[in-house]
């Protein structure tokens, strides 16, 4: 177990084994699949798309492996709202292809949910990267998918990313709608889907990538952009951003988590400039300049504090010696400051991706990662 404190508060959490066989979790989701009531786990491992059953863990195949190359991303969420998550899967990966690469797929589930899914291929643009479900009216939900490169780009230099928006169809089978979201940056990692104020209002997004992390907000005339930050985009002092996550501070005051540069070694928090004051720039600050191939993140309110804390783990794929793992930082402060930071792994995660819910039903937020290096997936129950 591992034992953290802070904030005058121990919070101890018991690392549980799922798999040490996996070949590259690229993604992962904490939802539920089977609609008893209880959050499973799907992944988009490199060669098949899978899900462990809580309580048990067992592991289920949805697909085999659907393109040549590798999956890369996932999105899972219930749509419709029978207690079943939807699912759609990005495959062919390849970055350096930026003409040929990718595919997406809409995944349509058998009775028996344990037994494969049906795969139906639907439009794409190269390099797809990330996808998610978000909600654009009440019960209308879109599947956006972001690449990693504009078509026919060559490190970032030539033709922009297009972030597109698919509709389904009655039938998912038939032609589904595609909407241009965004085509305005350069060289995207990741987005979050910005919580709305009730179920019935539409999403907004967060994109984070080279030129830094705007803020995209549906409306009747596109999508309205407003920036979070700018980053310079000249050789000498590329930044741009890479993991990108809304939180929220004590008091409702919103925040944004980012992990800069892409695939970088800082943990950033960018705050909202007082209301009536002259300062338009969201304030940047460091919480630390240590991670190593930064590369998973998520906000939620694990400790109870009335906010949301950051979790964020780090792989260390190209760099064998430094050590891996998962760190949770936490502050009680409105203002944004006084940010601690605990250990939740101690380099036996190296960690690709991450999410956060409570899997027991006891109360209490855990923790689930999928490693690359470590080739692991590992459920963190909080105690």
């Amino acid at each position: 177990m591992s034992a953290l404190s802070g904030l005058g508060m121990a919070v101890t959490f018991e690392p549980m084994t799922l798999d040490t066989e996996i070949g590259i979790g690229y993604g992962l989701e904490a939802v539920d699949v089977n609609g008893d009531g209880r959050k499973d786990v799907v992944m988009a491992d490199k060669d098949a798309i899978v899900w462990y059953e809580n309580p048990t863990w067992v592991k289920h195949r949805i697909t085999g492996h659907l393109t040549e190359k590798d999956h890369v991303c996932i999105a899972a969420r219930d749509i419709d709202g029978d207690g079943r998550c939807e699912i759609a899967v990005g495959a062919q990966w390849n970055p350096g292809d930026t003409v040929d690469s990718g595919a997406v797929f809409y995944l349509i589930p058998p009775e028996d949910r344990t037994q494969e899914w049906e795969a139906v291929r639907l439009h794409h643009e190269p390099t797809t990267h990330r996808m998610r479900w978000v909600r654009r009216a009440p019960g209308r939900y879109d599947l956006v998918v972001v690449p990693l490169h504009g078509r026919g780009n060559v490190k970032g230099d030539g033709d922009p990313v297009k972030v597109l928006a698919y509709r389904m169809p009655k039938d998912p089978r038939g032609e589904w709608e595609v909407e241009t979201v965004n085509a305005g940056m350069h060289l995207t990692h990741n987005f979050e889907v910005v919580p709305a104020s009730n179920a019935e209002e539409p999403e907004d997004l967060l994109l984070a990538g080279r030129e830094g992390i705007v803020r995209l907000s549906p409306t009747d005339k596109g999508w309205l952009e407003r920036w979070i930050t700018r980053h310079p985009t000249d050789s000498d002092t590329l930044l741009g951003a890479g993991e990108v996550r809304y939180g929220v501070l004590g008091g409702g005051r919103p925040y944004v988590a980012a992990i800069e540069p892409m695939h970088g070694h800082q943990l950033v928090v960018y705050t909202p400039p007082e209301k009536g004051g002259k300062q338009q720039e969201w304030t940047r600050q460091v919480l630390t300049d240590q991670l190593v191939d930064g590369h998973a993140l998520m906000c939620r309110d694990l400790l109870g504090l009335g906010n949301r804390q950051i979790v964020v783990g780090w792989r260390s794929a190209k760099q064998i010696g430094p050590r891996v793992g998962i760190r949770l930082w936490s502050t009680t402060k409105e203002n944004g400051g006084g940010w601690q930071e605990q250990m939740v792994d101690d380099n036996t995660m190296a960690c690709e991706d991450l999410a956060v819910t409570d899997f027991d039903g006891d109360g209490k937020a855990d923790i689930v990662a999928c490693g690359r290096r470590t080739r692991n997936v590992i459920l963190y129950l909080q105690r």
